[in-house]
C-alpha cells in the first residue's frame, strides 16, 4: 500500500522501534498517531521528527486500557480524517530468571501488555480499517515466539500468542481491504530491557553473550518492517539471526533450541551464584 497521504497509528512511538517506525512513514509522507505510555518520550519523538512533525500526532494510552484504546480511533480521525494503518510495535520483556521464580503478577504484566495490548488495539481500529479501501494491520512479534530464549519464556509466550493471532486475522480477513502482516525481529539495539522495568543479568567475566551479539540497529528494523507492510508481505522476518533461526527451527527444531539454550546459558548462569 501507498505511505504517502494515508494515516497511520503506531505504538511504542516513544522509544526503539516504534519511534522508527513513526520517523520512517513521516519520511515517505505518511501522517502518523503516535501512541506510548510516556509522555516525554513522545516529546523526544517530536523533536527528532523536526519539519514533519507537522503531521505528526501523540497520544499518551496504556495499550491494556480497554476502555482508553476504545477511544482512540475517533481521537485519531479526529485529528486526521482517516486510519489506514495500524502497527503494534509496542512491548515488554520478563526478568531474566526461571519461569518458577516469577511472581503472578508479573506473568500477567508481560502478557497484558504484549498480547493484550494488541488485542485491545485490533478491535479497537479493525472495524474503521475495513472501511477503507486499502488498510494494513501489522503486528510486532518476536524471534522469541519460535526459538525460547533462556529466562524469557513467558515473554516467548506471549510474542507466539501474537503470531498466532495475527495469522488467523490475517485467514479471516482474506478478501477484506485489509492486509495483515506478522513481524518477527531478531536482537535490535532498543532500550527494551530498561523500558521494561527489568535488569539485565550480570555475566561472569563481563561476556554477556546477548550484548555481544551483531544487532541491527532500529532504523534499519524499521525500514525492513514499513517495507514490509508496503509490499503487504504474510511474514517479516527481521535481522540475519531470525532469518537463520527461522530456517533452522522449520529443520532441526530440537537442535536449533539447544543451540540457542547453550549460547545463552549465561544469561540465567547468575542464579547458580545468589
Amino acid at each position: 500500500m501507498e505511505i504517502s497521504g494515508r494515516v497511520f497509528v503506531v505504538t511504542g512511538g516513544g522509544n526503539g522501534i516504534g519511534r522508527e517506525v513513526v520517523l520512517g512513514l513521516l519520511r515517505r509522507g505518511g501522517r502518523v498517531a503516535a501512541i506510548d505510555l510516556s509522555g516525554d518520550r513522545l516529546a523526544q519523538t517530536v523533536e527528532l521528527a523536526g519539519p514533519e512533525a507537522s503531521r505528526l500526532t501523540t497520544h499518551v494510552v496504556n495499550v491494556t486500557d480497554a476502555d482508553a484504546v476504545a477511544a482512540l480511533p475517533q481521537q485519531v480521525i479526529d485529528a486526521h480524517g482517516q486510519v489506514d494503518g495500524v502497527l503494534n510495535v509496542a512491548g515488554i520483556i520478563q526478568r531474566f530468571v526461571h519461569f518458577t521464580e516469577l511472581s503472578k503478577d508479573e506473568i500477567d504484566r508481560v502478557l497484558t501488555v504484549n498480547f493484550w495490548g494488541v488485542v485491545n488495539m485490533a478491535r479497537a481500529f479493525l472495524p474503521h480499517l475495513l472501511d477503507r479501501p486499502q488498510a494494513a494491520l501489522v503486528n510486532v512479534s518476536s524471534m522469541g515466539a519460535f526459538i525460547p530464549v533462556p529466562g524469557q519464556t513467558i515473554y516467548g509466550a506471549s510474542k507466539a500468542a501474537v503470531k498466532l493471532l495475527t495469522e488467523g486475522l490475517h485467514a479471516e480477513l482474506r478478501g477484506t481491504p485489509v492486509r495483515v502482516t506478522v513481524v518477527f525481529p531478531g536482537a535490535v539495539a532498543t532500550s527494551i530491557t530498561e523500558n521494561s522495568g527489568v535488569q539485565a543479568p550480570a555475566v561472569a567475566g563481563g561476556n554477556d553473550n546477548a550484548a555481544n551479539r551483531k544487532v541491527l540497529p532500529p532504523s534499519e528494523a524499521a525500514r525492513i518492517i514499513i517495507d514490509g507492510m508496503q509490499k503487504g508481505a504474510y511474514r517479516v522476518v527481521v535481522g540475519r539471526d531470525a532469518k537463520v533461526m527461522d530456517w533452522l527451527t522449520r529443520l532441526v527444531p530440537e537442535r536449533a533450541m539447544t543451540m540457542i539454550a547453550d549460547q545463552m546459558a549465561d544469561l540465567l548462569q547468575h542464579r547458580a551464584t545468589v
